[in-house]
């Protein structure tokens, strides 16, 4: 039995995806919300339980995860401890996370909770009477469709405006990852635990890019002209420090303006090595994006 969380979510469905190609044979348990569109896995034709519960109940952890072998945790990197201490307490054999590059911010904010996680899960999984091996997935900055949070915003953003600013002209190197090369990741991994237990990666995009390129490409695809005014790093950050003033904390983006002049470029060259880890170029990645934008 394999048990996955997140898999109507963005990189989910396209792991979803990769087991209907694949024919997976395997019982799937799938955790769900009451509103989540559940028509990919009702068309899939895998053997699917669809279960609906909070995922913040231990109890209901602990209920779910009987009988199974494998877990694929996408959903959210803060239920990772509770998803592997109720693992082990059930003897799972295997759990892959799905975690996040941000552990390795300068910023408290970005990261201090996601190397606490992992610390955790190391301390957890540390006994040598342990069965369960886990794998850790830490994707860059994820998009591929309308739905992501990143490449999506800066789309309609360059479609809108003709003028935008840009932190020190935009040099701080960004490697994003597609969507769907993270959905063939989650299945690669899955099927090869000879290669990949006990192991993390980092799944970034093929190349690093200046931002400045990222928002050329985007306005090239979609064939607007725009003009890129490159903005200090301390103005951005004081213009950001007068919005929590105004707004009495209630927005507070210093720490996002400060991470646009960090470099969050990582290596997949263990990925690489273990599994022909390789993803598609940025390039071709967000024509495809905008090419929906456009369409919708």
């Amino acid at each position: 039995m394999l048990l996955v969380t997140g898999i109507t979510g963005h990189t989910g469905r396209y792991f979803l995806q990769e087991l209907i190609i694949n024919k997976y044979k395997g019982p799937i348990r799938c955790i769900v919300r009451e509103t989540s569109d559940t028509s990919m896995l009702d068309s899939s034709g895998l053997n699917i339980e669809k279960v609906y519960g909070d995922i913040n109940d231990k109890e209901f952890i602990r209920k779910i995860i009987s009988g199974v072998e494998y877990v694929m945790h996408i959903y959210n990197i803060h239920h990772s401890p509770m998803i592997v201490e109720t693992a082990i307490e059930k003897k799972v054999k295997r759990v892959i996370l799905v975690h996040t590059t941000g552990v390795y911010s300068n910023f408290k904010q970005a990261s201090q909770s996601y190397r606490e996680i992992e610390k955790t899960i190391a301390e957890i999984t540390s006994d040598p009477h342990c069965l369960t091996k886990v794998t850790v997935l830490r994707p860059t900055m994820i998009y591929g469709d309308l739905c992501d949070r990143n490449m999506s915003k800066f789309i309609k953003m360059i479609d809108k405006f003709r003028i935008i600013p840009v932190i020190n002209n935009g040099r701080n190197l960004i490697q994003p990852v597609n969507a769907r090369d993270l959905g063939k990741v989650y299945y690669t991994v899955l099927m090869s635990p000879e290669k990949t237990e006990g192991k993390s990666y980092d799944l970034s995009g093929e190349a690093p890019l200046p931002m400045i390129e990222v928002f050329k490409l985007i306005s090239k695809n979609l064939n607007k002209k725009t003009i890129f005014v490159s903005v200090p790093l301390k103005f951005g950050v004081f213009l950001a420090k007068i919005l929590k003033t105004i707004t009495f904390g209630k927005k507070n983006y210093i720490e996002k303006v400060l991470r646009m002049g960090e470099d969050r470029s990582y290596s997949h060259l263990q990925a690489k090595q273990d599994f022909s880890y390789s993803p598609m170029s940025f390039n071709e990645g967000i024509q495809i994006e905008v090419k929906q934008y456009l369409k919708k």
